[in-house]
C-alpha cells in the first residue's frame, strides 16, 4: 500500500473512528459508569467485532477480485455513492444524548467485552460501510492480503485509541458532545462526502 494512499486511509478512518457511533457511545458510556480501566473490555469487544466485519469484507473482496477485476470500478463508484449517502445522513443526524449513572455495580469484565462484541457485530449497516470503504482504497498492482492486513490493523489501532480516549474522557467529553455534537456531525458528514467524491475519480 503505497504511503501516499495509506495517510489518505488514515485520516479517513479517523474521522470514521470519531463518528458518533453505538461503540462510541459504549465506550463513552462505560468509561463514565465504570472507569476506564473497566471500559478497556468494551473497547477490546468492540475492535474484535470490527476486525472480524474487516475480514468478513476483505475476504468477499478478494474473491470478486480474483474472478471479476472490473468489478473494482464498480464497486468504487457505488462505494463513493453510499459514502455520500452516509454523509448526509450524518450531516442530518442530531447531537449525541447521553445519561450516566454512577450507582451502577461493576460487572465482570467478561460481559462488558461480550456486549462490546455484541455492538459491533449487531450493526448491518457496519459491513455495507466496510464494503463501500474499503475498495477505494486498494491497489490491484500490489498485493491484496497485504493491504488487507495494513488496513485492518490501521483501523483496529485508531478505533482502540479513539474509544479509549472517550472513556478516559468521559465526564469532560459528554457535555461538550451533547452541546456541540451537531456541528462535529456535520464536519464528519462533509469528511464523508469528500471521500465519497474525489476517492472514485482518483487514479
Amino acid at each position: 500500500m503505497a504511503l501516499e494512499l495509506w495517510l489518505v486511509y488514515f485520516v479517513a478512518t479517523l474521522g470514521l473512528a470519531l463518528t458518533p457511533g453505538p461503540n462510541s457511545l459504549l465506550a463513552l458510556t462505560h468509561g463514565g459508569l465504570y472507569g476506564a480501566r473497566m471500559a478497556l473490555a468494551t473497547i477490546l469487544g468492540g475492535v474484535v467485532g470490527f476486525s472480524l466485519l474487516i475480514a468478513l469484507a476483505m475476504f468477499g473482496l478478494g474473491a470478486l477480485l480474483k474472478t471479476a477485476p472490473a468489478a473494482l470500478i464498480v464497486l468504487k463508484w457505488l462505494g463513493g455513492a453510499y459514502l455520500v449517502w452516509l454523509g448526509i445522513q450524518l450531516w442530518r443526524a442530531p447531537a449525541m444524548s447521553l445519561t450516566l449513572s454512577t450507582e451502577a455495580n461493576r460487572p465482570p469484565a467478561l460481559r462488558l467485552f461480550r456486549q462490546g462484541l455484541l455492538s459491533a457485530l449487531a450493526n448491518p449497516k457496519v459491513i455495507l460501510f466496510y464494503g463501500a470503504f474499503l475498495p477505494q482504497f486498494i491497489d490491484t498492482q500490489r498485493s491484496l492480503p497485504m493491504q488487507f492486513v495494513v488496513m485492518a490493523s490501521t483501523f483496529a489501532v485508531v478505533e482502540f485509541l479513539v474509544e479509549l480516549l472517550l472513556a478516559v474522557l468521559a465526564f469532560r467529553i459528554r457535555p461538550w458532545l451533547e452541546r456541540g455534537g451537531r456541528a462535529f456531525n456535520r464536519g464528519c458528514g462533509v469528511l464523508f462526502v469528500l471521500i465519497g467524491v474525489a476517492l472514485p475519480l482518483a487514479r
